[in-house]
């Protein structure tokens, strides 16, 4: 087996749709207006059809690397019992790079009234975990997947009332519910089960959307499928770690939007890969609020996204999972999972997500000095035909992530406030930290500095102090062997 094979893939097949319909008995309903959260409002009269956007999210702690399902449809049942589909194909989402954001699914037009149920059927689903192996002192990725589960859950916490021009749905995949499973290291299962369990939730688009709860998405991944001729529309390919089908958008600039390694869309070409940020609009598209383009070369293009596993001292080889994959090298089922590359040649980018490094209190610097497990990344490579070894890398980017954990201390650092936090040890920063021959070494893996200003999106509403176990989603980077965060959301934390 060459060094792009899995040290350990484990998989359990069998063939079943798995379906589960949870169905909310309602007392009473007064009218049947409203804004999409609820029973409605008296003299709202529901008629014609709404666009509706469905959101994949995910509600996570730290323990799973990878989780994608298979959806073969969502269907919502109104209190009359009519019913309507909200996919038009099956779907192929990785939630656990959506932990705490938003990534669109589809938009389908569906009319107008209250649904009281909502039935999600799967295909399949599996999981990924990352771990340390001290038998070969390397880091291994186990995938699991179960074919044959006896449950999903699909969770109205109220009536959804859709109505007006457009809205939202979340469809949040809670993964502590979804998943439970048992192992010796505490990170690797031994056995397991999969149940899959959503929370369906309406979302009001805002005008001009600020963050995953008003219908603005972030750090979305893809390969450009196609370019208008008028130069301000393309489309794009979403990236999910298989070769099943991941989601498409249709995406369209203005003079508002960023561009970050291009200078236009007429710079976009079919193939080309792109980092975005987005506002969902009205009819369900998506207006680009930043584009990023990390590697323009389309030549043999092979993209993997994901956390690193480890940085190697004795070579230049960096080894990580793919959550997000695209390219000839994720048509093969034996690449998928844990990836070699490396490095020596490679170009070191941050992701522009983020628009306030310079003023941050410490230099935010990510290159192969610094790089260390634990941190999200992608990689772009240009191989045309599957080689023994590691695949040279042309480009490295560092991205953001979400990290769960427990804030100890809370600080001032110029325009910022910097909390202190307690990671799990399940979490990928210490797990890894013990592993032996890496490039860099972190001082204390368990903790991270969070750095939040006036620009982090504060979505929790358990306090932010000390005591408080919450989600930090932002650009981590080695200060010399401490972990920083510079923040760019909050959200409630999960239990570890």
């Amino acid at each position: 087996m060459n060094s792009l094979s899995s040290p350990l893939s484990l998989r359990h097949h069998s063939r079943l749709v798995l379906a589960s319909i949870l169905t909310l008995a309602i007392a009473s309903i007064s009218g049947c207006g409203g804004s999409g959260s609820g029973g409605g409002g008296a003299g709202t009269t529901l008629s014609g059809n709404t666009a509706v956007t469905v959101l994949a999210s995910s509600t996570a702690n730290d323990q799973l690397s990878g989780f994608n399902v298979d959806i073969t449809g969502i269907t919502l049942t109104s209190r009359s019992g009519k019913t309507v589909n909200l996919l038009t194909a099956p779907l192929y989402p990785e939630f656990i790079h959506l932990n705490g954001i938003v990534e669109p699914l589809a938009t389908v037009s569906i009319p107008q009234d209250t649904y009281t149920s909502a039935t999600v059927t799967v295909g399949s689903a599996e999981f990924s975990a990352m771990t340390f192996n001290a038998s070969i002192d390397k880091p291994e990725t186990s995938t699991y997947q179960d074919m044959g589960v006896a449950s999903v859950t699909t969770n109205l916490p109220a009536p959804i009332t859709i109505t007006g021009t457009s809205m939202g749905l979340s469809l949040n995949l809670v993964v502590s519910q979804s998943v439970s499973f048992g192992g010796s290291n505490g990170n690797l299962p031994g056995t397991f089960s999969i149940a899959p369990t959503f929370d369906l939730t309406p979302v009001t688009i805002a005008a001009q959307p600020t963050n995953s709860a008003n219908g603005k998405t972030t750090g979305m991944y893809g390969v450009v499928g196609s370019v208008d001729p008028n130069g301000t529309s393309f489309s794009v390919a979403g990236a999910d770690g298989s070769s099943l089908s991941g989601p498409s958008w249709q995406v369209s600039s203005n003079g508002k939007t960023v561009f970050q390694g291009v200078s236009g869309v007429s710079q976009l070409a079919a193939g080309m890969p792109v980092d975005m940020d987005a506002a969902i609009q009205a009819d369900g598209s998506l207006l680009a609020t930043r584009i990023a383009v990390n590697d323009a070369n389309t030549a043999d293009l092979n993209i993997f996204s994901g956390p690193v596993g480890l940085v190697e001292a004795s070579s230049p080889v960096v080894d990580m999972l793919g959550q997000e994959q695209q390219g000839y090298l994720n048509a093969d089922a034996y690449y998928i999972g844990f990836m070699s590359f490396t490095y020596s040649e490679s170009v070191f980018q941050t992701s522009g997500a983020l628009a306030n490094l310079q003023s941050l209190p410490f230099t935010a610097s990510f290159n192969a000095a610094n790089m260390v497990a634990g941190q999200n990344v992608s990689v772009t490579t240009h191989v045309p035909s599957i080689i023994s070894g590691s695949p040279a890398v042309a480009t490295i980017t560092l991205m953001p992530q979400t990290l769960n954990g427990t804030v100890t201390a809370v600080s001032s650092a110029g325009s910022f406030t910097a909390y202190t936090v307690a990671l799990a040890p399940y979490n990928l920063f210490p797990v890894f930290a013990v592993q032996p021959n890496q490039t860099t070494l972190l001082t204390n893996p368990g903790t991270i500095v969070v750095y939040v200003d006036g620009n982090t999106q504060k979505l929790n509403t358990n306090a932010l102090a000390a005591g408080s176990n919450l989600r930090f989603y932002g650009l981590v980077f080695n200060d010399h062997g401490t972990l920083r965060m510079d923040c760019a959301q909050i959200n409630d934390g999960v239990t570890e």
